[in-house]
This record gives C-alpha cells, sequence and structure tokens, in this order.
C-alpha cells in the first residue's frame, strides 16, 4: 500500500511547473512537445510518433510547427528549453486542445493523469486573464464617474496591475572606474 502512495505522490506536479511551459505562440497559449513529453512521462520522439500515427485527431488549432525563427526566439527567451538548442527537428506547439489530444492517443495512465492538471492549469490562466480585463473594464468605469481628485488613487490602482519591469542584472568582473 505504501508502493501506491509513492507512485501516486510521484505524479503530483506543482501547478507552476506546468505553467512555465505554457507560451504564447502566434496568439495561442500553447506547450511545446518536450515539455509536454516530460510532464506525460514519455519521450519527445515517442509523442511526436503518437501524434504522426494519429494526424486526423490533430487538426491545425491543435498543434502546429514552429518555425525556425520561433524556435530560435523561445530557446533565446526560455532557459528550461535550453536542450531544443542544437535539436535538427522543429519543436510542435500543443494548444489546450492538443494537449488533451496527445494524452488520449498516448495512452497512458500518467498522461490520462497529467492532462487534467494542464487543462487545470490553461483554465486557471484563463481565468487570471479574464479577471484582468474585467477589473480594467470596472476601473475605467469608475474613473468616468467620479471626478479628478481620485485621479491619484486610479493612477495608482493602474501602476498595480501592471507587472514590474525585471531588475538590470549587476555585471560581474572589472570594470574601470569612470570619472565624475
Amino acid at each position: 500500500m505504501a508502493v501506491k502512495k509513492t507512485k501516486r505522490a510521484a505524479l503530483i506536479v506543482p501547478e507552476e511547473r506546468i505553467a512555465r511551459g505554457i507560451l504564447v505562440i502566434r496568439g495561442h497559449k500553447v506547450l511545446l512537445d518536450a515539455d509536454l513529453a516530460d510532464l506525460y512521462g514519455v519521450t519527445t520522439k515517442r509523442l511526436n510518433e503518437q501524434v504522426k500515427r494519429n494526424p486526423e485527431r490533430f487538426p491545425a488549432d491543435f498543434l502546429f510547427p514552429l518555425t525556425a525563427e520561433e524556435k530560435a526566439q523561445v530557446v533565446a527567451n526560455c532557459d528550461h528549453l535550453q536542450r531544443l538548442k542544437f535539436s535538427p527537428a522543429l519543436p510542435n506547439a500543443f494548444t489546450e486542445h492538443g494537449a488533451l489530444m496527445a494524452a488520449s492517443v498516448l495512452n497512458t495512465l500518467r498522461a490520462v493523469e497529467m492532462s487534467v492538471f494542464v487543462v487545470r492549469t490553461f483554465v486557471r490562466l484563463r481565468q487570471m486573464l479574464a479577471s484582468n480585463v474585467e477589473l480594467a473594464r470596472k476601473l475605467a468605469a469608475l474613473e468616468k464617474k467620479y471626478d479628478a481628485q481620485f485621479q491619484v488613487v486610479f493612477e495608482a490602482i493602474r501602476e498595480l496591475m501592471t507587472p514590474p519591469e525585471p531588475k538590470k542584472k549587476r555585471s560581474i568582473g572589472f570594470a574601470p572606474w569612470e570619472e565624475k
């Protein structure tokens, strides 16, 4: 019985791990084949084999291959995808529905269980986006309703809604003194 608990505990994956793999490419939220294969516990090669064997299950709105430029940009911007840098193959991008379909063609217990986590993460991201849009709409309505004395409050709220800019990293090493 302890073995089952250990196996089951291994299947629990933090939502943040799934969320960091979700990228916006061509206006779609997608998971790349390497990340999806890792989540489903199979190799990327095996995942792509199953996709090729079942092309009718993966229309263009479920799956699309990246271009060489998109691959280069993804590798440059995502540290966890550095392993794709020297791969000759272009990665496939799976939308939410494509990720579910991939779980069904893989037909493994882990893939089925992980697909639930993947869908929940996509839904949660969609809800967060919708709530932010709704908040912006309500703020605009309040701004129209009240006069200029609350303008400072509205500006402060808008500033809190925008994500902070990444901090500039300090360079390491010797730098000559600058004259003042």
